[in-house]
């Protein structure tokens, strides 16, 4: 994703923002993700099931203990199928979960990624081996359910955005091990992607700055000063907690400036200051009911938690046929 960012020359004696809007809100797509990755946290859910991975002592009786009692199951067909409203994420893991299990199955997807779902909508039918499809079945619905989750409820915010032009955000608040494809439930639902991780941004948050001593007047300047220094080719972003230090960090040419729980007065005022130098971010007490006053400001950006913290599972089923 580094090759994204490509600087920009200095036009009319200006000096310009170095990156473009788009180049700082990125979509995780499918093909993103590392497959090999996917597999072993499908292995993962696997063992949880049939071995009590986790557990410091393992159970005397490993295996599906209730399929030991069918062993003539034979084959079976069933269908993932919608109780709710929402966006579907996670189509194609149904294949790889199911490869876990045997390579016998064969998957017939009615749906994509985020497209939306209503209760009754049959997401996708499945012929396999009975008892594989039987072992598989929670591990398959817990990566759809979660997901579907996260893309449901950033569609919602992005329908409250939609007229605006500030981008909606996720955060690196996800669960540890499942944050690429929570982030790709976030794309699915319309939001962007802030940084995947520490290594494809420069962010000097508030703690930083008050670990170096730097966080307000030159001192802070010359911080983010020697941050742009060396970062070429990813952006430097810088969190404040208050306007006094907005001057120090955009004389300084921080790329993007955070406002961390500013209040919309302040954020209204940070827009007036910054004037179009570099790109304004707010994040910190982002929720559904105060978008629409926060999309009219004009921030470039609105970064959230919530899309994957607050959201719900989606009710999805296996049905047998």
């Amino acid at each position: 994703m580094l090759d994204n960012f490509v600087g920009l020359q200095s036009i009319g004696g200006m000096q310009q923002k170095r990156f473009l809007k788009q180049q700082l809100a990125t979509r995780l797509k499918w093909q993103d993700m590392d497959l090999d990755y996917l597999r072993q946290l499908v292995s993962l859910g696997k063992i949880e099931d049939l071995a009590g991975a986790g557990l410091a002592t393992r159970p005397e009786h490993l295996g599906d203990v209730t399929s030991m009692l069918m062993p003539e199951a034979g084959n079976g067909c069933a269908a993932i199928v919608a109780r709710v409203e929402g966006i579907v994420c996670g189509m194609p893991l149904i294949a790889m979960v199911l490869a876990a299990y045997g390579d016998e199955f064969e998957v017939k997807c009615a749906v994509e990624d985020g497209m939306p779902m209503e209760p009754g909508l049959t997401l996708a039918t499945i012929h396999g081996p009975a008892i594989g499809l039987l072992q598989a079945e929670r591990v398959m619905l817990n990566f759809l359910q979660h997901l579907s989750g996260i893309a449901s409820e950033t569609r919602l915010y992005v329908n409250v955005l939609k007229a605006s032009d500030t981008c909606l955000l996720d955060t690196r608040k996800t669960t540890p091990g499942y944050r690429v494809l929570e982030k790709y439930a976030v794309a699915c639902g319309g939001g962007y992607n802030h940084r995947i991780g520490l290594f494809d941004r420069i962010m000097l948050k508030d703690n930083h700055l008050r670990v170096a001593g730097c966080a307000a007047g030159e001192a802070l300047t010359e911080a983010v000063r020697a941050a742009r220094s060396v970062a070429e080719t990813i952006p430097v972003e810088v969190e404040i907690d208050t306007l006094a230090q907005l001057e120090p960090v955009l004389v300084a040419g921080a790329d993007v400036v955070l406002l961390d729980n500013f209040t919309t007065f302040d954020m209204s005022a940070a827009v007036e200051q910054n004037s179009g130098r570099a790109y304004l971010e707010a994040s910190g007490g982002i929720t559904l009911e105060r978008l629409p006053e926060l999309a009219l400001i004009g921030l470039d950006f609105l970064s959230t938690g919530a899309l994957v913290h607050q959201s719900r599972w989606c009710d999805i089923g296996l049905d047998w046929l």
